[in-house]
């Protein structure tokens, strides 16, 4: 479900960077209540932070574990920083690095631009979302 919803908003006609098309995807799929505004804190994450640093895909499936799994403040536990560590290094060990030139370079291309690399951090964060879910 959430693959399809990636699919969906990485399109020209929703014109959603990275991590915006993972957040949006997020919130229609696991229901995280976020409205438009709230949305928009994803923005500036995209082509890796603007400055060619970690995958708006990423940072995006971070946001979407902040709001999963964080009561209040996230020093309350380790659990979304443990969560954070199994997603990136999950997705490094795939896609062979968590930096969007390196990214790019690999597995981008102009027909399907970014969205294996979105597709693949979405296919990561639904198991764990899913895996932490059922607990």
């Amino acid at each position: 479900m959430l693959i399809k919803k990636i699919e969906e908003y990485y399109s020209k006609e929703h014109n959603l960077n990275c991590a915006e098309t993972i957040l949006y995807a997020a919130n229609d799929v696991y229901k995280l209540g976020l409205d438009k505004n709230a949305l928009k804190m994803a923005a500036g994450f995209g082509g890796g932070m603007g400055i060619d640093s970690v995958c708006g895909a990423l940072t995006g499936g971070i946001m979407v574990l902040g709001v999963l799994f964080v009561k209040d403040r996230a020093h309350e536990s380790d659990r979304v920083k443990t969560l954070e560590k199994e997603f990136l290094n999950r997705y490094r060990d795939k896609m062979g690095d968590i930096n969007c030139p390196q990214l790019k370079e690999k597995h981008h291309n102009d027909e399907v631009r970014c969205l294996n690399v979105i597709k693949e951090a979405g296919i990561i964060l639904d198991d764990i979302v899913k895996r932490e879910l059922s607990c």
